[in-house]
């Protein structure tokens, strides 16, 4: 069987205990009143100011009035001076072009070049064995088929006065002499199967030192058709100078 036990609420208050419940009363009396004034000491907000336009009406201006009619012209003809008669342009005609002037079907000798001394010693020394010029001109042919241009030959090189020396006879000629031989050209810019056809003066005997000379010409070959010709003949002569005359280099 159950027995009910009464507790006595009395003793649970004991001084020390009275005391501790009185400071927690206090304390939490003086937070109450400090959040109660903090409460009161805020500022209200501020309400919004509303800003304030000015508008000014005015009365808009009256339309323009409108245009005045049109004037009709007057159905009389009118005086003054006739109108000036009418200036018709006519374009500038061309010049006339001068005719154009046809070559001759055969072409003009070629001169024989020439290489050595000169017979007469210049004023100031010379630059060497020359170089070659520039020209234009027209012709006329006929052929068939498809082909291609080309390009005649060129003069490269001839021998030097020392080179002319090594294969003259010994002493020299007592005056200037000149050999003019005809040569084919190879491939490789070299002269071959070279003859004397002409010796001035004649029977110096300086043609078979001109043909020894051949080794020091250089030519460049013609080309046609993107290759390079070969055995086309050329003319050169050779200047021999005189023996103690004034040639230059």
């Amino acid at each position: 069987m159950w027995h009910k036990r009464f507790v006595d609420i009395r003793s649970l208050f004991t001084p020390d205990r009275q005391r501790k419940l009185g400071a927690f009363v206090v304390v939490l009396a003086a937070h109450v009143g400090l959040f109660a004034v903090i409460a009161r000491t805020q500022p209200t907000p501020l309400e919004p100011v509303l800003s304030v336009m000015e508008v000014e009406l005015f009365r808009p201006l009256p339309p323009p009035p409108p245009p005045p009619p049109p004037v009709e012209p007057a159905r009389t003809q009118g005086g003054g001076a006739p109108a000036a008669p009418s200036r018709i342009h006519l374009p500038l005609k061309p010049p006339e072009r001068p005719p154009e002037l046809v070559a001759p079907p055969t072409p003009a000798p070629e001169p024989a070049l020439v290489v050595g001394a000169a017979p007469v010693a210049g004023p100031t020394p010379g630059m060497g064995q020359g170089g070659e010029g520039t020209g234009t001109g027209t012709g006329q042919g006929s052929g068939s088929g498809p082909g291609s241009g080309g390009t005649r030959e060129r003069f490269l090189r001839g021998p030097t006065m020392a080179e002319l020396a090594r294969v003259a006879p010994a002493g020299g000629p007592q005056q200037t002499t000149t050999v003019r031989m005809r040569c084919r050209i190879r491939t490789d810019a070299r002269l071959t199967d070279c003859r004397v056809v002409e010796e001035s003066p004649a029977g110096s005997g300086y043609g078979p030192a001109a043909l020894s000379s051949a080794d020091y010409f250089r030519f460049q070959p013609p080309m046609e058709g993107g290759r390079a010709l070969e055995g086309r003949e050329v003319t050169v002569g050779v200047v021999f100078p005189a023996r103690g005359g004034g040639a230059r280099r």
